[in-house]
């Protein structure tokens, strides 16, 4: 191996998620109900704008005093609660852009490093795992310092932005926005286009307070999913019910976590509501979401007891394999194939779905921890590194590392696994080295993920990824056969004693034969007696 080996991370415990989320959809909703969520959303979005018009204004000069006054000025064109809602949803989305102009700047900074390396370089120069070699020829060394003069350019206006604390943002977002100018690529009108727009400009969303009732006052949800909202102050005209308020004659019912929904809402803890539309479907839903405290981490020698199943993250399938309490693989290696080409929701529902076959199998088993690679590939996508290979930035730049470990680790705080990051360092390499051969055999074929999904589980549970050597040939327990020097006493699968069938032992049967003996030829003709079956004479029953 190249170079030096880099020091790796301890294994740690995932923390469980901090929130909750649950949508579901308000049916029956009646065309007048329809018009004032219009109406209220389209006034509260156009508060909101310009409530980020301003906060984008104050820069990095913005303080207390100054959001104080912003919602002062919101209250009367609202409501108090209305206001905090506004200016609160306009700091997230500030923080937002901002945290993304500095991601920005550090992928410039790192596109320009690259940039200089392969510049000083000969010609030609072969590169290593660690930095990228010289470029191939003249003309595209001429191409990259061209673009490093421009990535230059760019660094220092972006830079001069974040000093300022100027921020690019758009409510309803840049891609939407974008698709105004490509409306037949993108197959819409322009009126479908104008519908998208203004339903993701508009703001019906409401923070919950403890103590209030059902937890919040101004979107509030019955435990019997009555839903009524508090009017903003120039649409007090619209309202239906008393103190300004307007009742929806939809019901809103939540299938998932709906206990967990109706005792929060029945001890009026505070709960945040979110009303939002699809036009391209024609519906209205609602989100609900709260905070949950977060779970204490279990020590990973608890956690570890009954084994760890090791998965390996590829581009189109999860390869997995349980290990026991002594790092052993036992059974066969599982995989779990997905299909992240489509729409969103699609590749959502693919992630949704491996999960659950995941978590089902790891529970069929047993075990209680799954261990992953704490995977970052923010420097493997950058278009510096690897220019020309085009195909593995899009494979490294389609893995859903992120979004998949969230998941994963919400998904299984349910289910009371636990979730153990690793170091994905020299794993696969690692892996295939010392796990791929000794596990192939005529019956199975072990591929380089099945060895590293070994070789993640092994990590997390402090071994070394090396298999032990066998002991010599005189030194194993039968003699010059084969003897596993991994397995404990109690780990299925290990050598046992000959199990004692009835019969002759001359004419004793294979231990598999209750299982092959369906789909065995047979040996005779039927219809034709075996000369090797037993015949008891009757002369020799006489007395």
């Amino acid at each position: 191996m190249d170079g030096v080996l880099r020091e790796l991370a301890a294994p740690f415990v995932v923390p469980g998620p901090s929130g909750v989320a649950i949508r579901t959809r308000l049916r029956q909703l009646t065309a007048a109900d329809a018009e004032v969520l219009r109406r209220v959303g389209a006034h509260l979005g156009t508060l909101a704008s310009r409530d980020l018009k301003e906060r984008c204004h104050d820069g990095l000069e913005h303080d207390a005093q100054a959001w104080a006054v912003r919602k002062r000025e919101l209250t009367p064109l609202s409501s108090a609660r209305w206001a905090g809602a506004v200016t609160k949803a306009t700091h997230e989305q500030w923080a937002l852009a901002r945290r993304g102009a500095l991601a920005h700047l550090q992928n410039l900074q790192a596109g320009i490093h690259t940039l200089r390396h392969r510049l000083s370089l000969p010609l030609g120069a072969k590169g290593s795992k660690q930095a990228p070699g010289g470029y191939r020829s003249r003309r595209e060394w001429h191409a990259k310092s061209r673009r490093l003069r421009v990535l230059e350019d760019r660094l220092a206006r972006e830079r001069a932005a974040w000093e300022a604390g100027r921020v690019h943002v758009v409510r309803g977002g840049k891609r939407l926005a974008r698709m105004r100018h490509h409306l037949p690529a993108a197959q819409l009108t322009q009126a479908q286009w104008r519908g998208r727009w203004e339903a993701a400009r508009w703001f019906l969303r409401a923070d919950g307070e403890s103590g209030k009732r059902y937890g919040n006052e101004t979107i509030r949800i019955t435990p019997d999913g009555q839903v009524s909202i508090r009017l903003p102050a120039p649409l007090k005209q619209l309202a239906n019910a008393p103190h300004g308020r307007y009742g929806l004659a939809a019901k809103a019912r939540f299938a998932h976590r709906g206990p967990e929904w109706a005792d929060r809402v029945a001890a009026n803890r505070a709960i945040a509501y979110r009303i939002h539309h699809d036009p391209a479907r024609g519906r209205w839903y609602v989100t609900a979401s709260w905070q949950k405290p977060v779970s204490q981490p279990v020590p990973l020698a608890a956690v570890l007891a009954h084994g760890v199943i090791g998965v390996d993250l590829n581009a189109d399938h999860l390869a997995a394999w349980r290990l026991d309490a002594h790092g052993n693989p036992t059974g066969s290696p599982r995989r779990f194939f997905f299909d992240l080409t489509g729409p969103a929701g699609h590749r959502d529902a693919q992630v949704r779905h491996i999960l659950t076959r995941l978590l089902h199998w790891t529970r069929s088993c047993g075990v209680r921890a799954i261990a992953v690679e704490d995977l970052d590939f923010a420097a493997e996508k950058t278009r510096e590194k690897h220019g020309r290979k085009r195909r593995f930035r899009r494979l490294v730049s389609g893995l859903p590392t992120g979004r998949l470990r969230a998941r994963l680790t919400s998904m299984a705080d349910q289910t009371g696994i636990t979730i153990i990051a690793v170091d994905p360092a020299y794993t696969s390499r690692w892996g295939a080295q010392h796990w791929q051969k000794p596990l192939t055999s005529k019956n199975r074929r072990t591929t380089g993920h099945d060895a590293a999904s070994i070789a993640i589980g092994r990590r997390a549970q402090g071994y070394s990824l090396r298999r032990r050597t066998a002991p010599p040939r005189t030194h194993r327990s039968d003699g010059c056969g084969h003897r596993t020097v991994q397995a404990g006493p109690d780990a299925p699968g290990r050598e046992e004693p000959r199990r004692c069938l009835p019969g002759p032992r001359t004419r004793s049967v294979p231990p598999d034969a209750e299982r092959t003996r369906a789909t065995r030829t047979p040996n005779t003709v039927r219809g034709v007696r075996s000369e090797r079956e037993r015949v008891q004479d009757p002369l020799l029953l006489t007395e």
